[in-house]
């Protein structure tokens, strides 16, 4: 299905994005839910799939990660089924997310859905993320407030982190095609009428550790920054135990001079942000294809798919897929491999008669990134 969301991005991006929560009514014409609840509840059997189930017997927090093997035990009332990444394993589902591509790829974490009857939730708590919840079937109660209220967060139970009761500032209803949108920060809390679906497109930013975890990985991988600190100028000074500002400058530049590299600093973010946190449905082309194969398909007018979830992304004059470099000179085909999801003859134009670029494009086929629609 061809999913269209009726929303003027300017205004939403000056007025809302990142800066408050929002209920967009209706934005979603005719919507149709892509999975049903056994769907759903076959993927969380999987053990690749990411999922979980939360539920509140006798008013006690319960959670479970799967794969499940059952859900016999669960009665009428109370619980709900959440599965990660469902882009990932579910084309129907995939395609929830495309609307949403007015927002940078790079940013884009993944389509999480949840299940729930009545009574059914996660309890209040905090994402560290932008996130869109989109109601499909059925009806769920949103209470969100402010990002500014100082709120302690705990426990109960090891796998939840909830926070203490806050006064919201959206209290709302979501019908069939609503959207709620919430920055990072602001306390919300999602409450099931009747059985519900619900499709959450999160959008991440790294923090700083993960960057420079990365980062001096990728240092010491490439073999980076091997000059030792030298003080050629170095004169007597009185106190001989003190670190002198001069010398902490120093090294602060030894350490940014690092970073201050455009094609290395690139080339390491390329590669790490076009790593998915979760699991890929990856399937590698078995017999592999040779590359005098693919070219013939292609100039017979099909297309290679890109696999749902993978992420590849353009990062300066160069493109990258799944922690991967495109190694390519033919920029404008890589650029459109990262651009569209269906690529063809057009798009690949005079690369196709490069035995080189074809080589690569081969190599990603057969590791299961771009496949042909049998």
């Amino acid at each position: 299905m061809d999913y269209q969301l009726d929303l003027d991005w300017d205004d939403f991006l000056k007025n809302y994005w990142q800066k408050r929560p929002v209920v967009l009514k209706n934005v979603f014409k005719n919507f149709i839910d892509p999975i049903s609840p056994d769907e759903l509840a076959g993927l969380a059997m999987e053990n690749e799939v990411d999922s979980r189930l939360v539920s509140q017997p006798n008013g006690h927090w319960q959670a479970s990660n799967g794969p499940f093997e059952s859900y016999d035990h669960l009665g009428e009332k109370g619980w709900s089924l959440l599965v990660q990444a469902v882009n990932h394993w579910h084309a129907p589902s995939a395609a929830l997310v495309k609307p949403f591509r007015k927002l940078p790829d790079w940013r884009l974490d993944d389509l999480m859905i949840s299940f729930s009857v009545p009574g059914g939730g996660v309890g209040p708590h905090i994402d560290n993320y932008d996130v869109f919840i989109v109601q499909g079937m059925g009806s769920r109660r949103w209470r969100v407030g402010d990002v500014n209220q100082s709120l302690k967060q705990y426990c109960p139970h090891p796998a939840l982190l909830h926070v203490e009761p806050f006064e919201p500032i959206i209290d709302e209803d979501l019908e069939t095609g609503d959207v709620l949108y919430i920055p990072p920060g602001f306390p919300h809390d999602g409450f099931t009428h009747e059985t519900a679906m619900n499709y959450s497109i999160g959008f991440r930013g790294p923090n700083g550790r993960d960057l420079m975890s990365s980062f001096a990985d990728y240092v010491l991988e490439q073999d980076l920054g091997g000059e030792h600190y030298s003080d050629p100028d170095l004169t007597l000074r009185e106190h001989p135990a003190e670190v002198q500002p001069y010398e902490l400058e120093r090294l602060r530049t030894m350490m940014t001079d690092l970073v201050n590299q455009p094609e290395e600093f690139n080339q390491w973010f390329g590669r790490f942000i076009t790593l998915s946190r979760h699991e890929l449905d990856l399937a590698p082309a078995e017999p592999p294809y040779r590359s005098d194969e693919i070219y013939d398909s292609i100039v017979q007018g099909e297309n290679l798919i890109r696999l749902s979830g993978i992420r590849v992304l353009r990062v300066g004059d160069n493109c990258y897929v799944n922690g991967e470099l495109i190694d390519t000179d033919f920029i404008d085909a890589a650029d459109a491999m990262c651009r569209y999801p269906l690529i063809g003859q057009k798009e690949l134009g005079e690369a196709l008669e490069d035995p080189a670029f074809v080589a690569v494009l081969a190599n990603f086929v057969n590791s299961g990134y771009w496949y042909f629609n049998d």
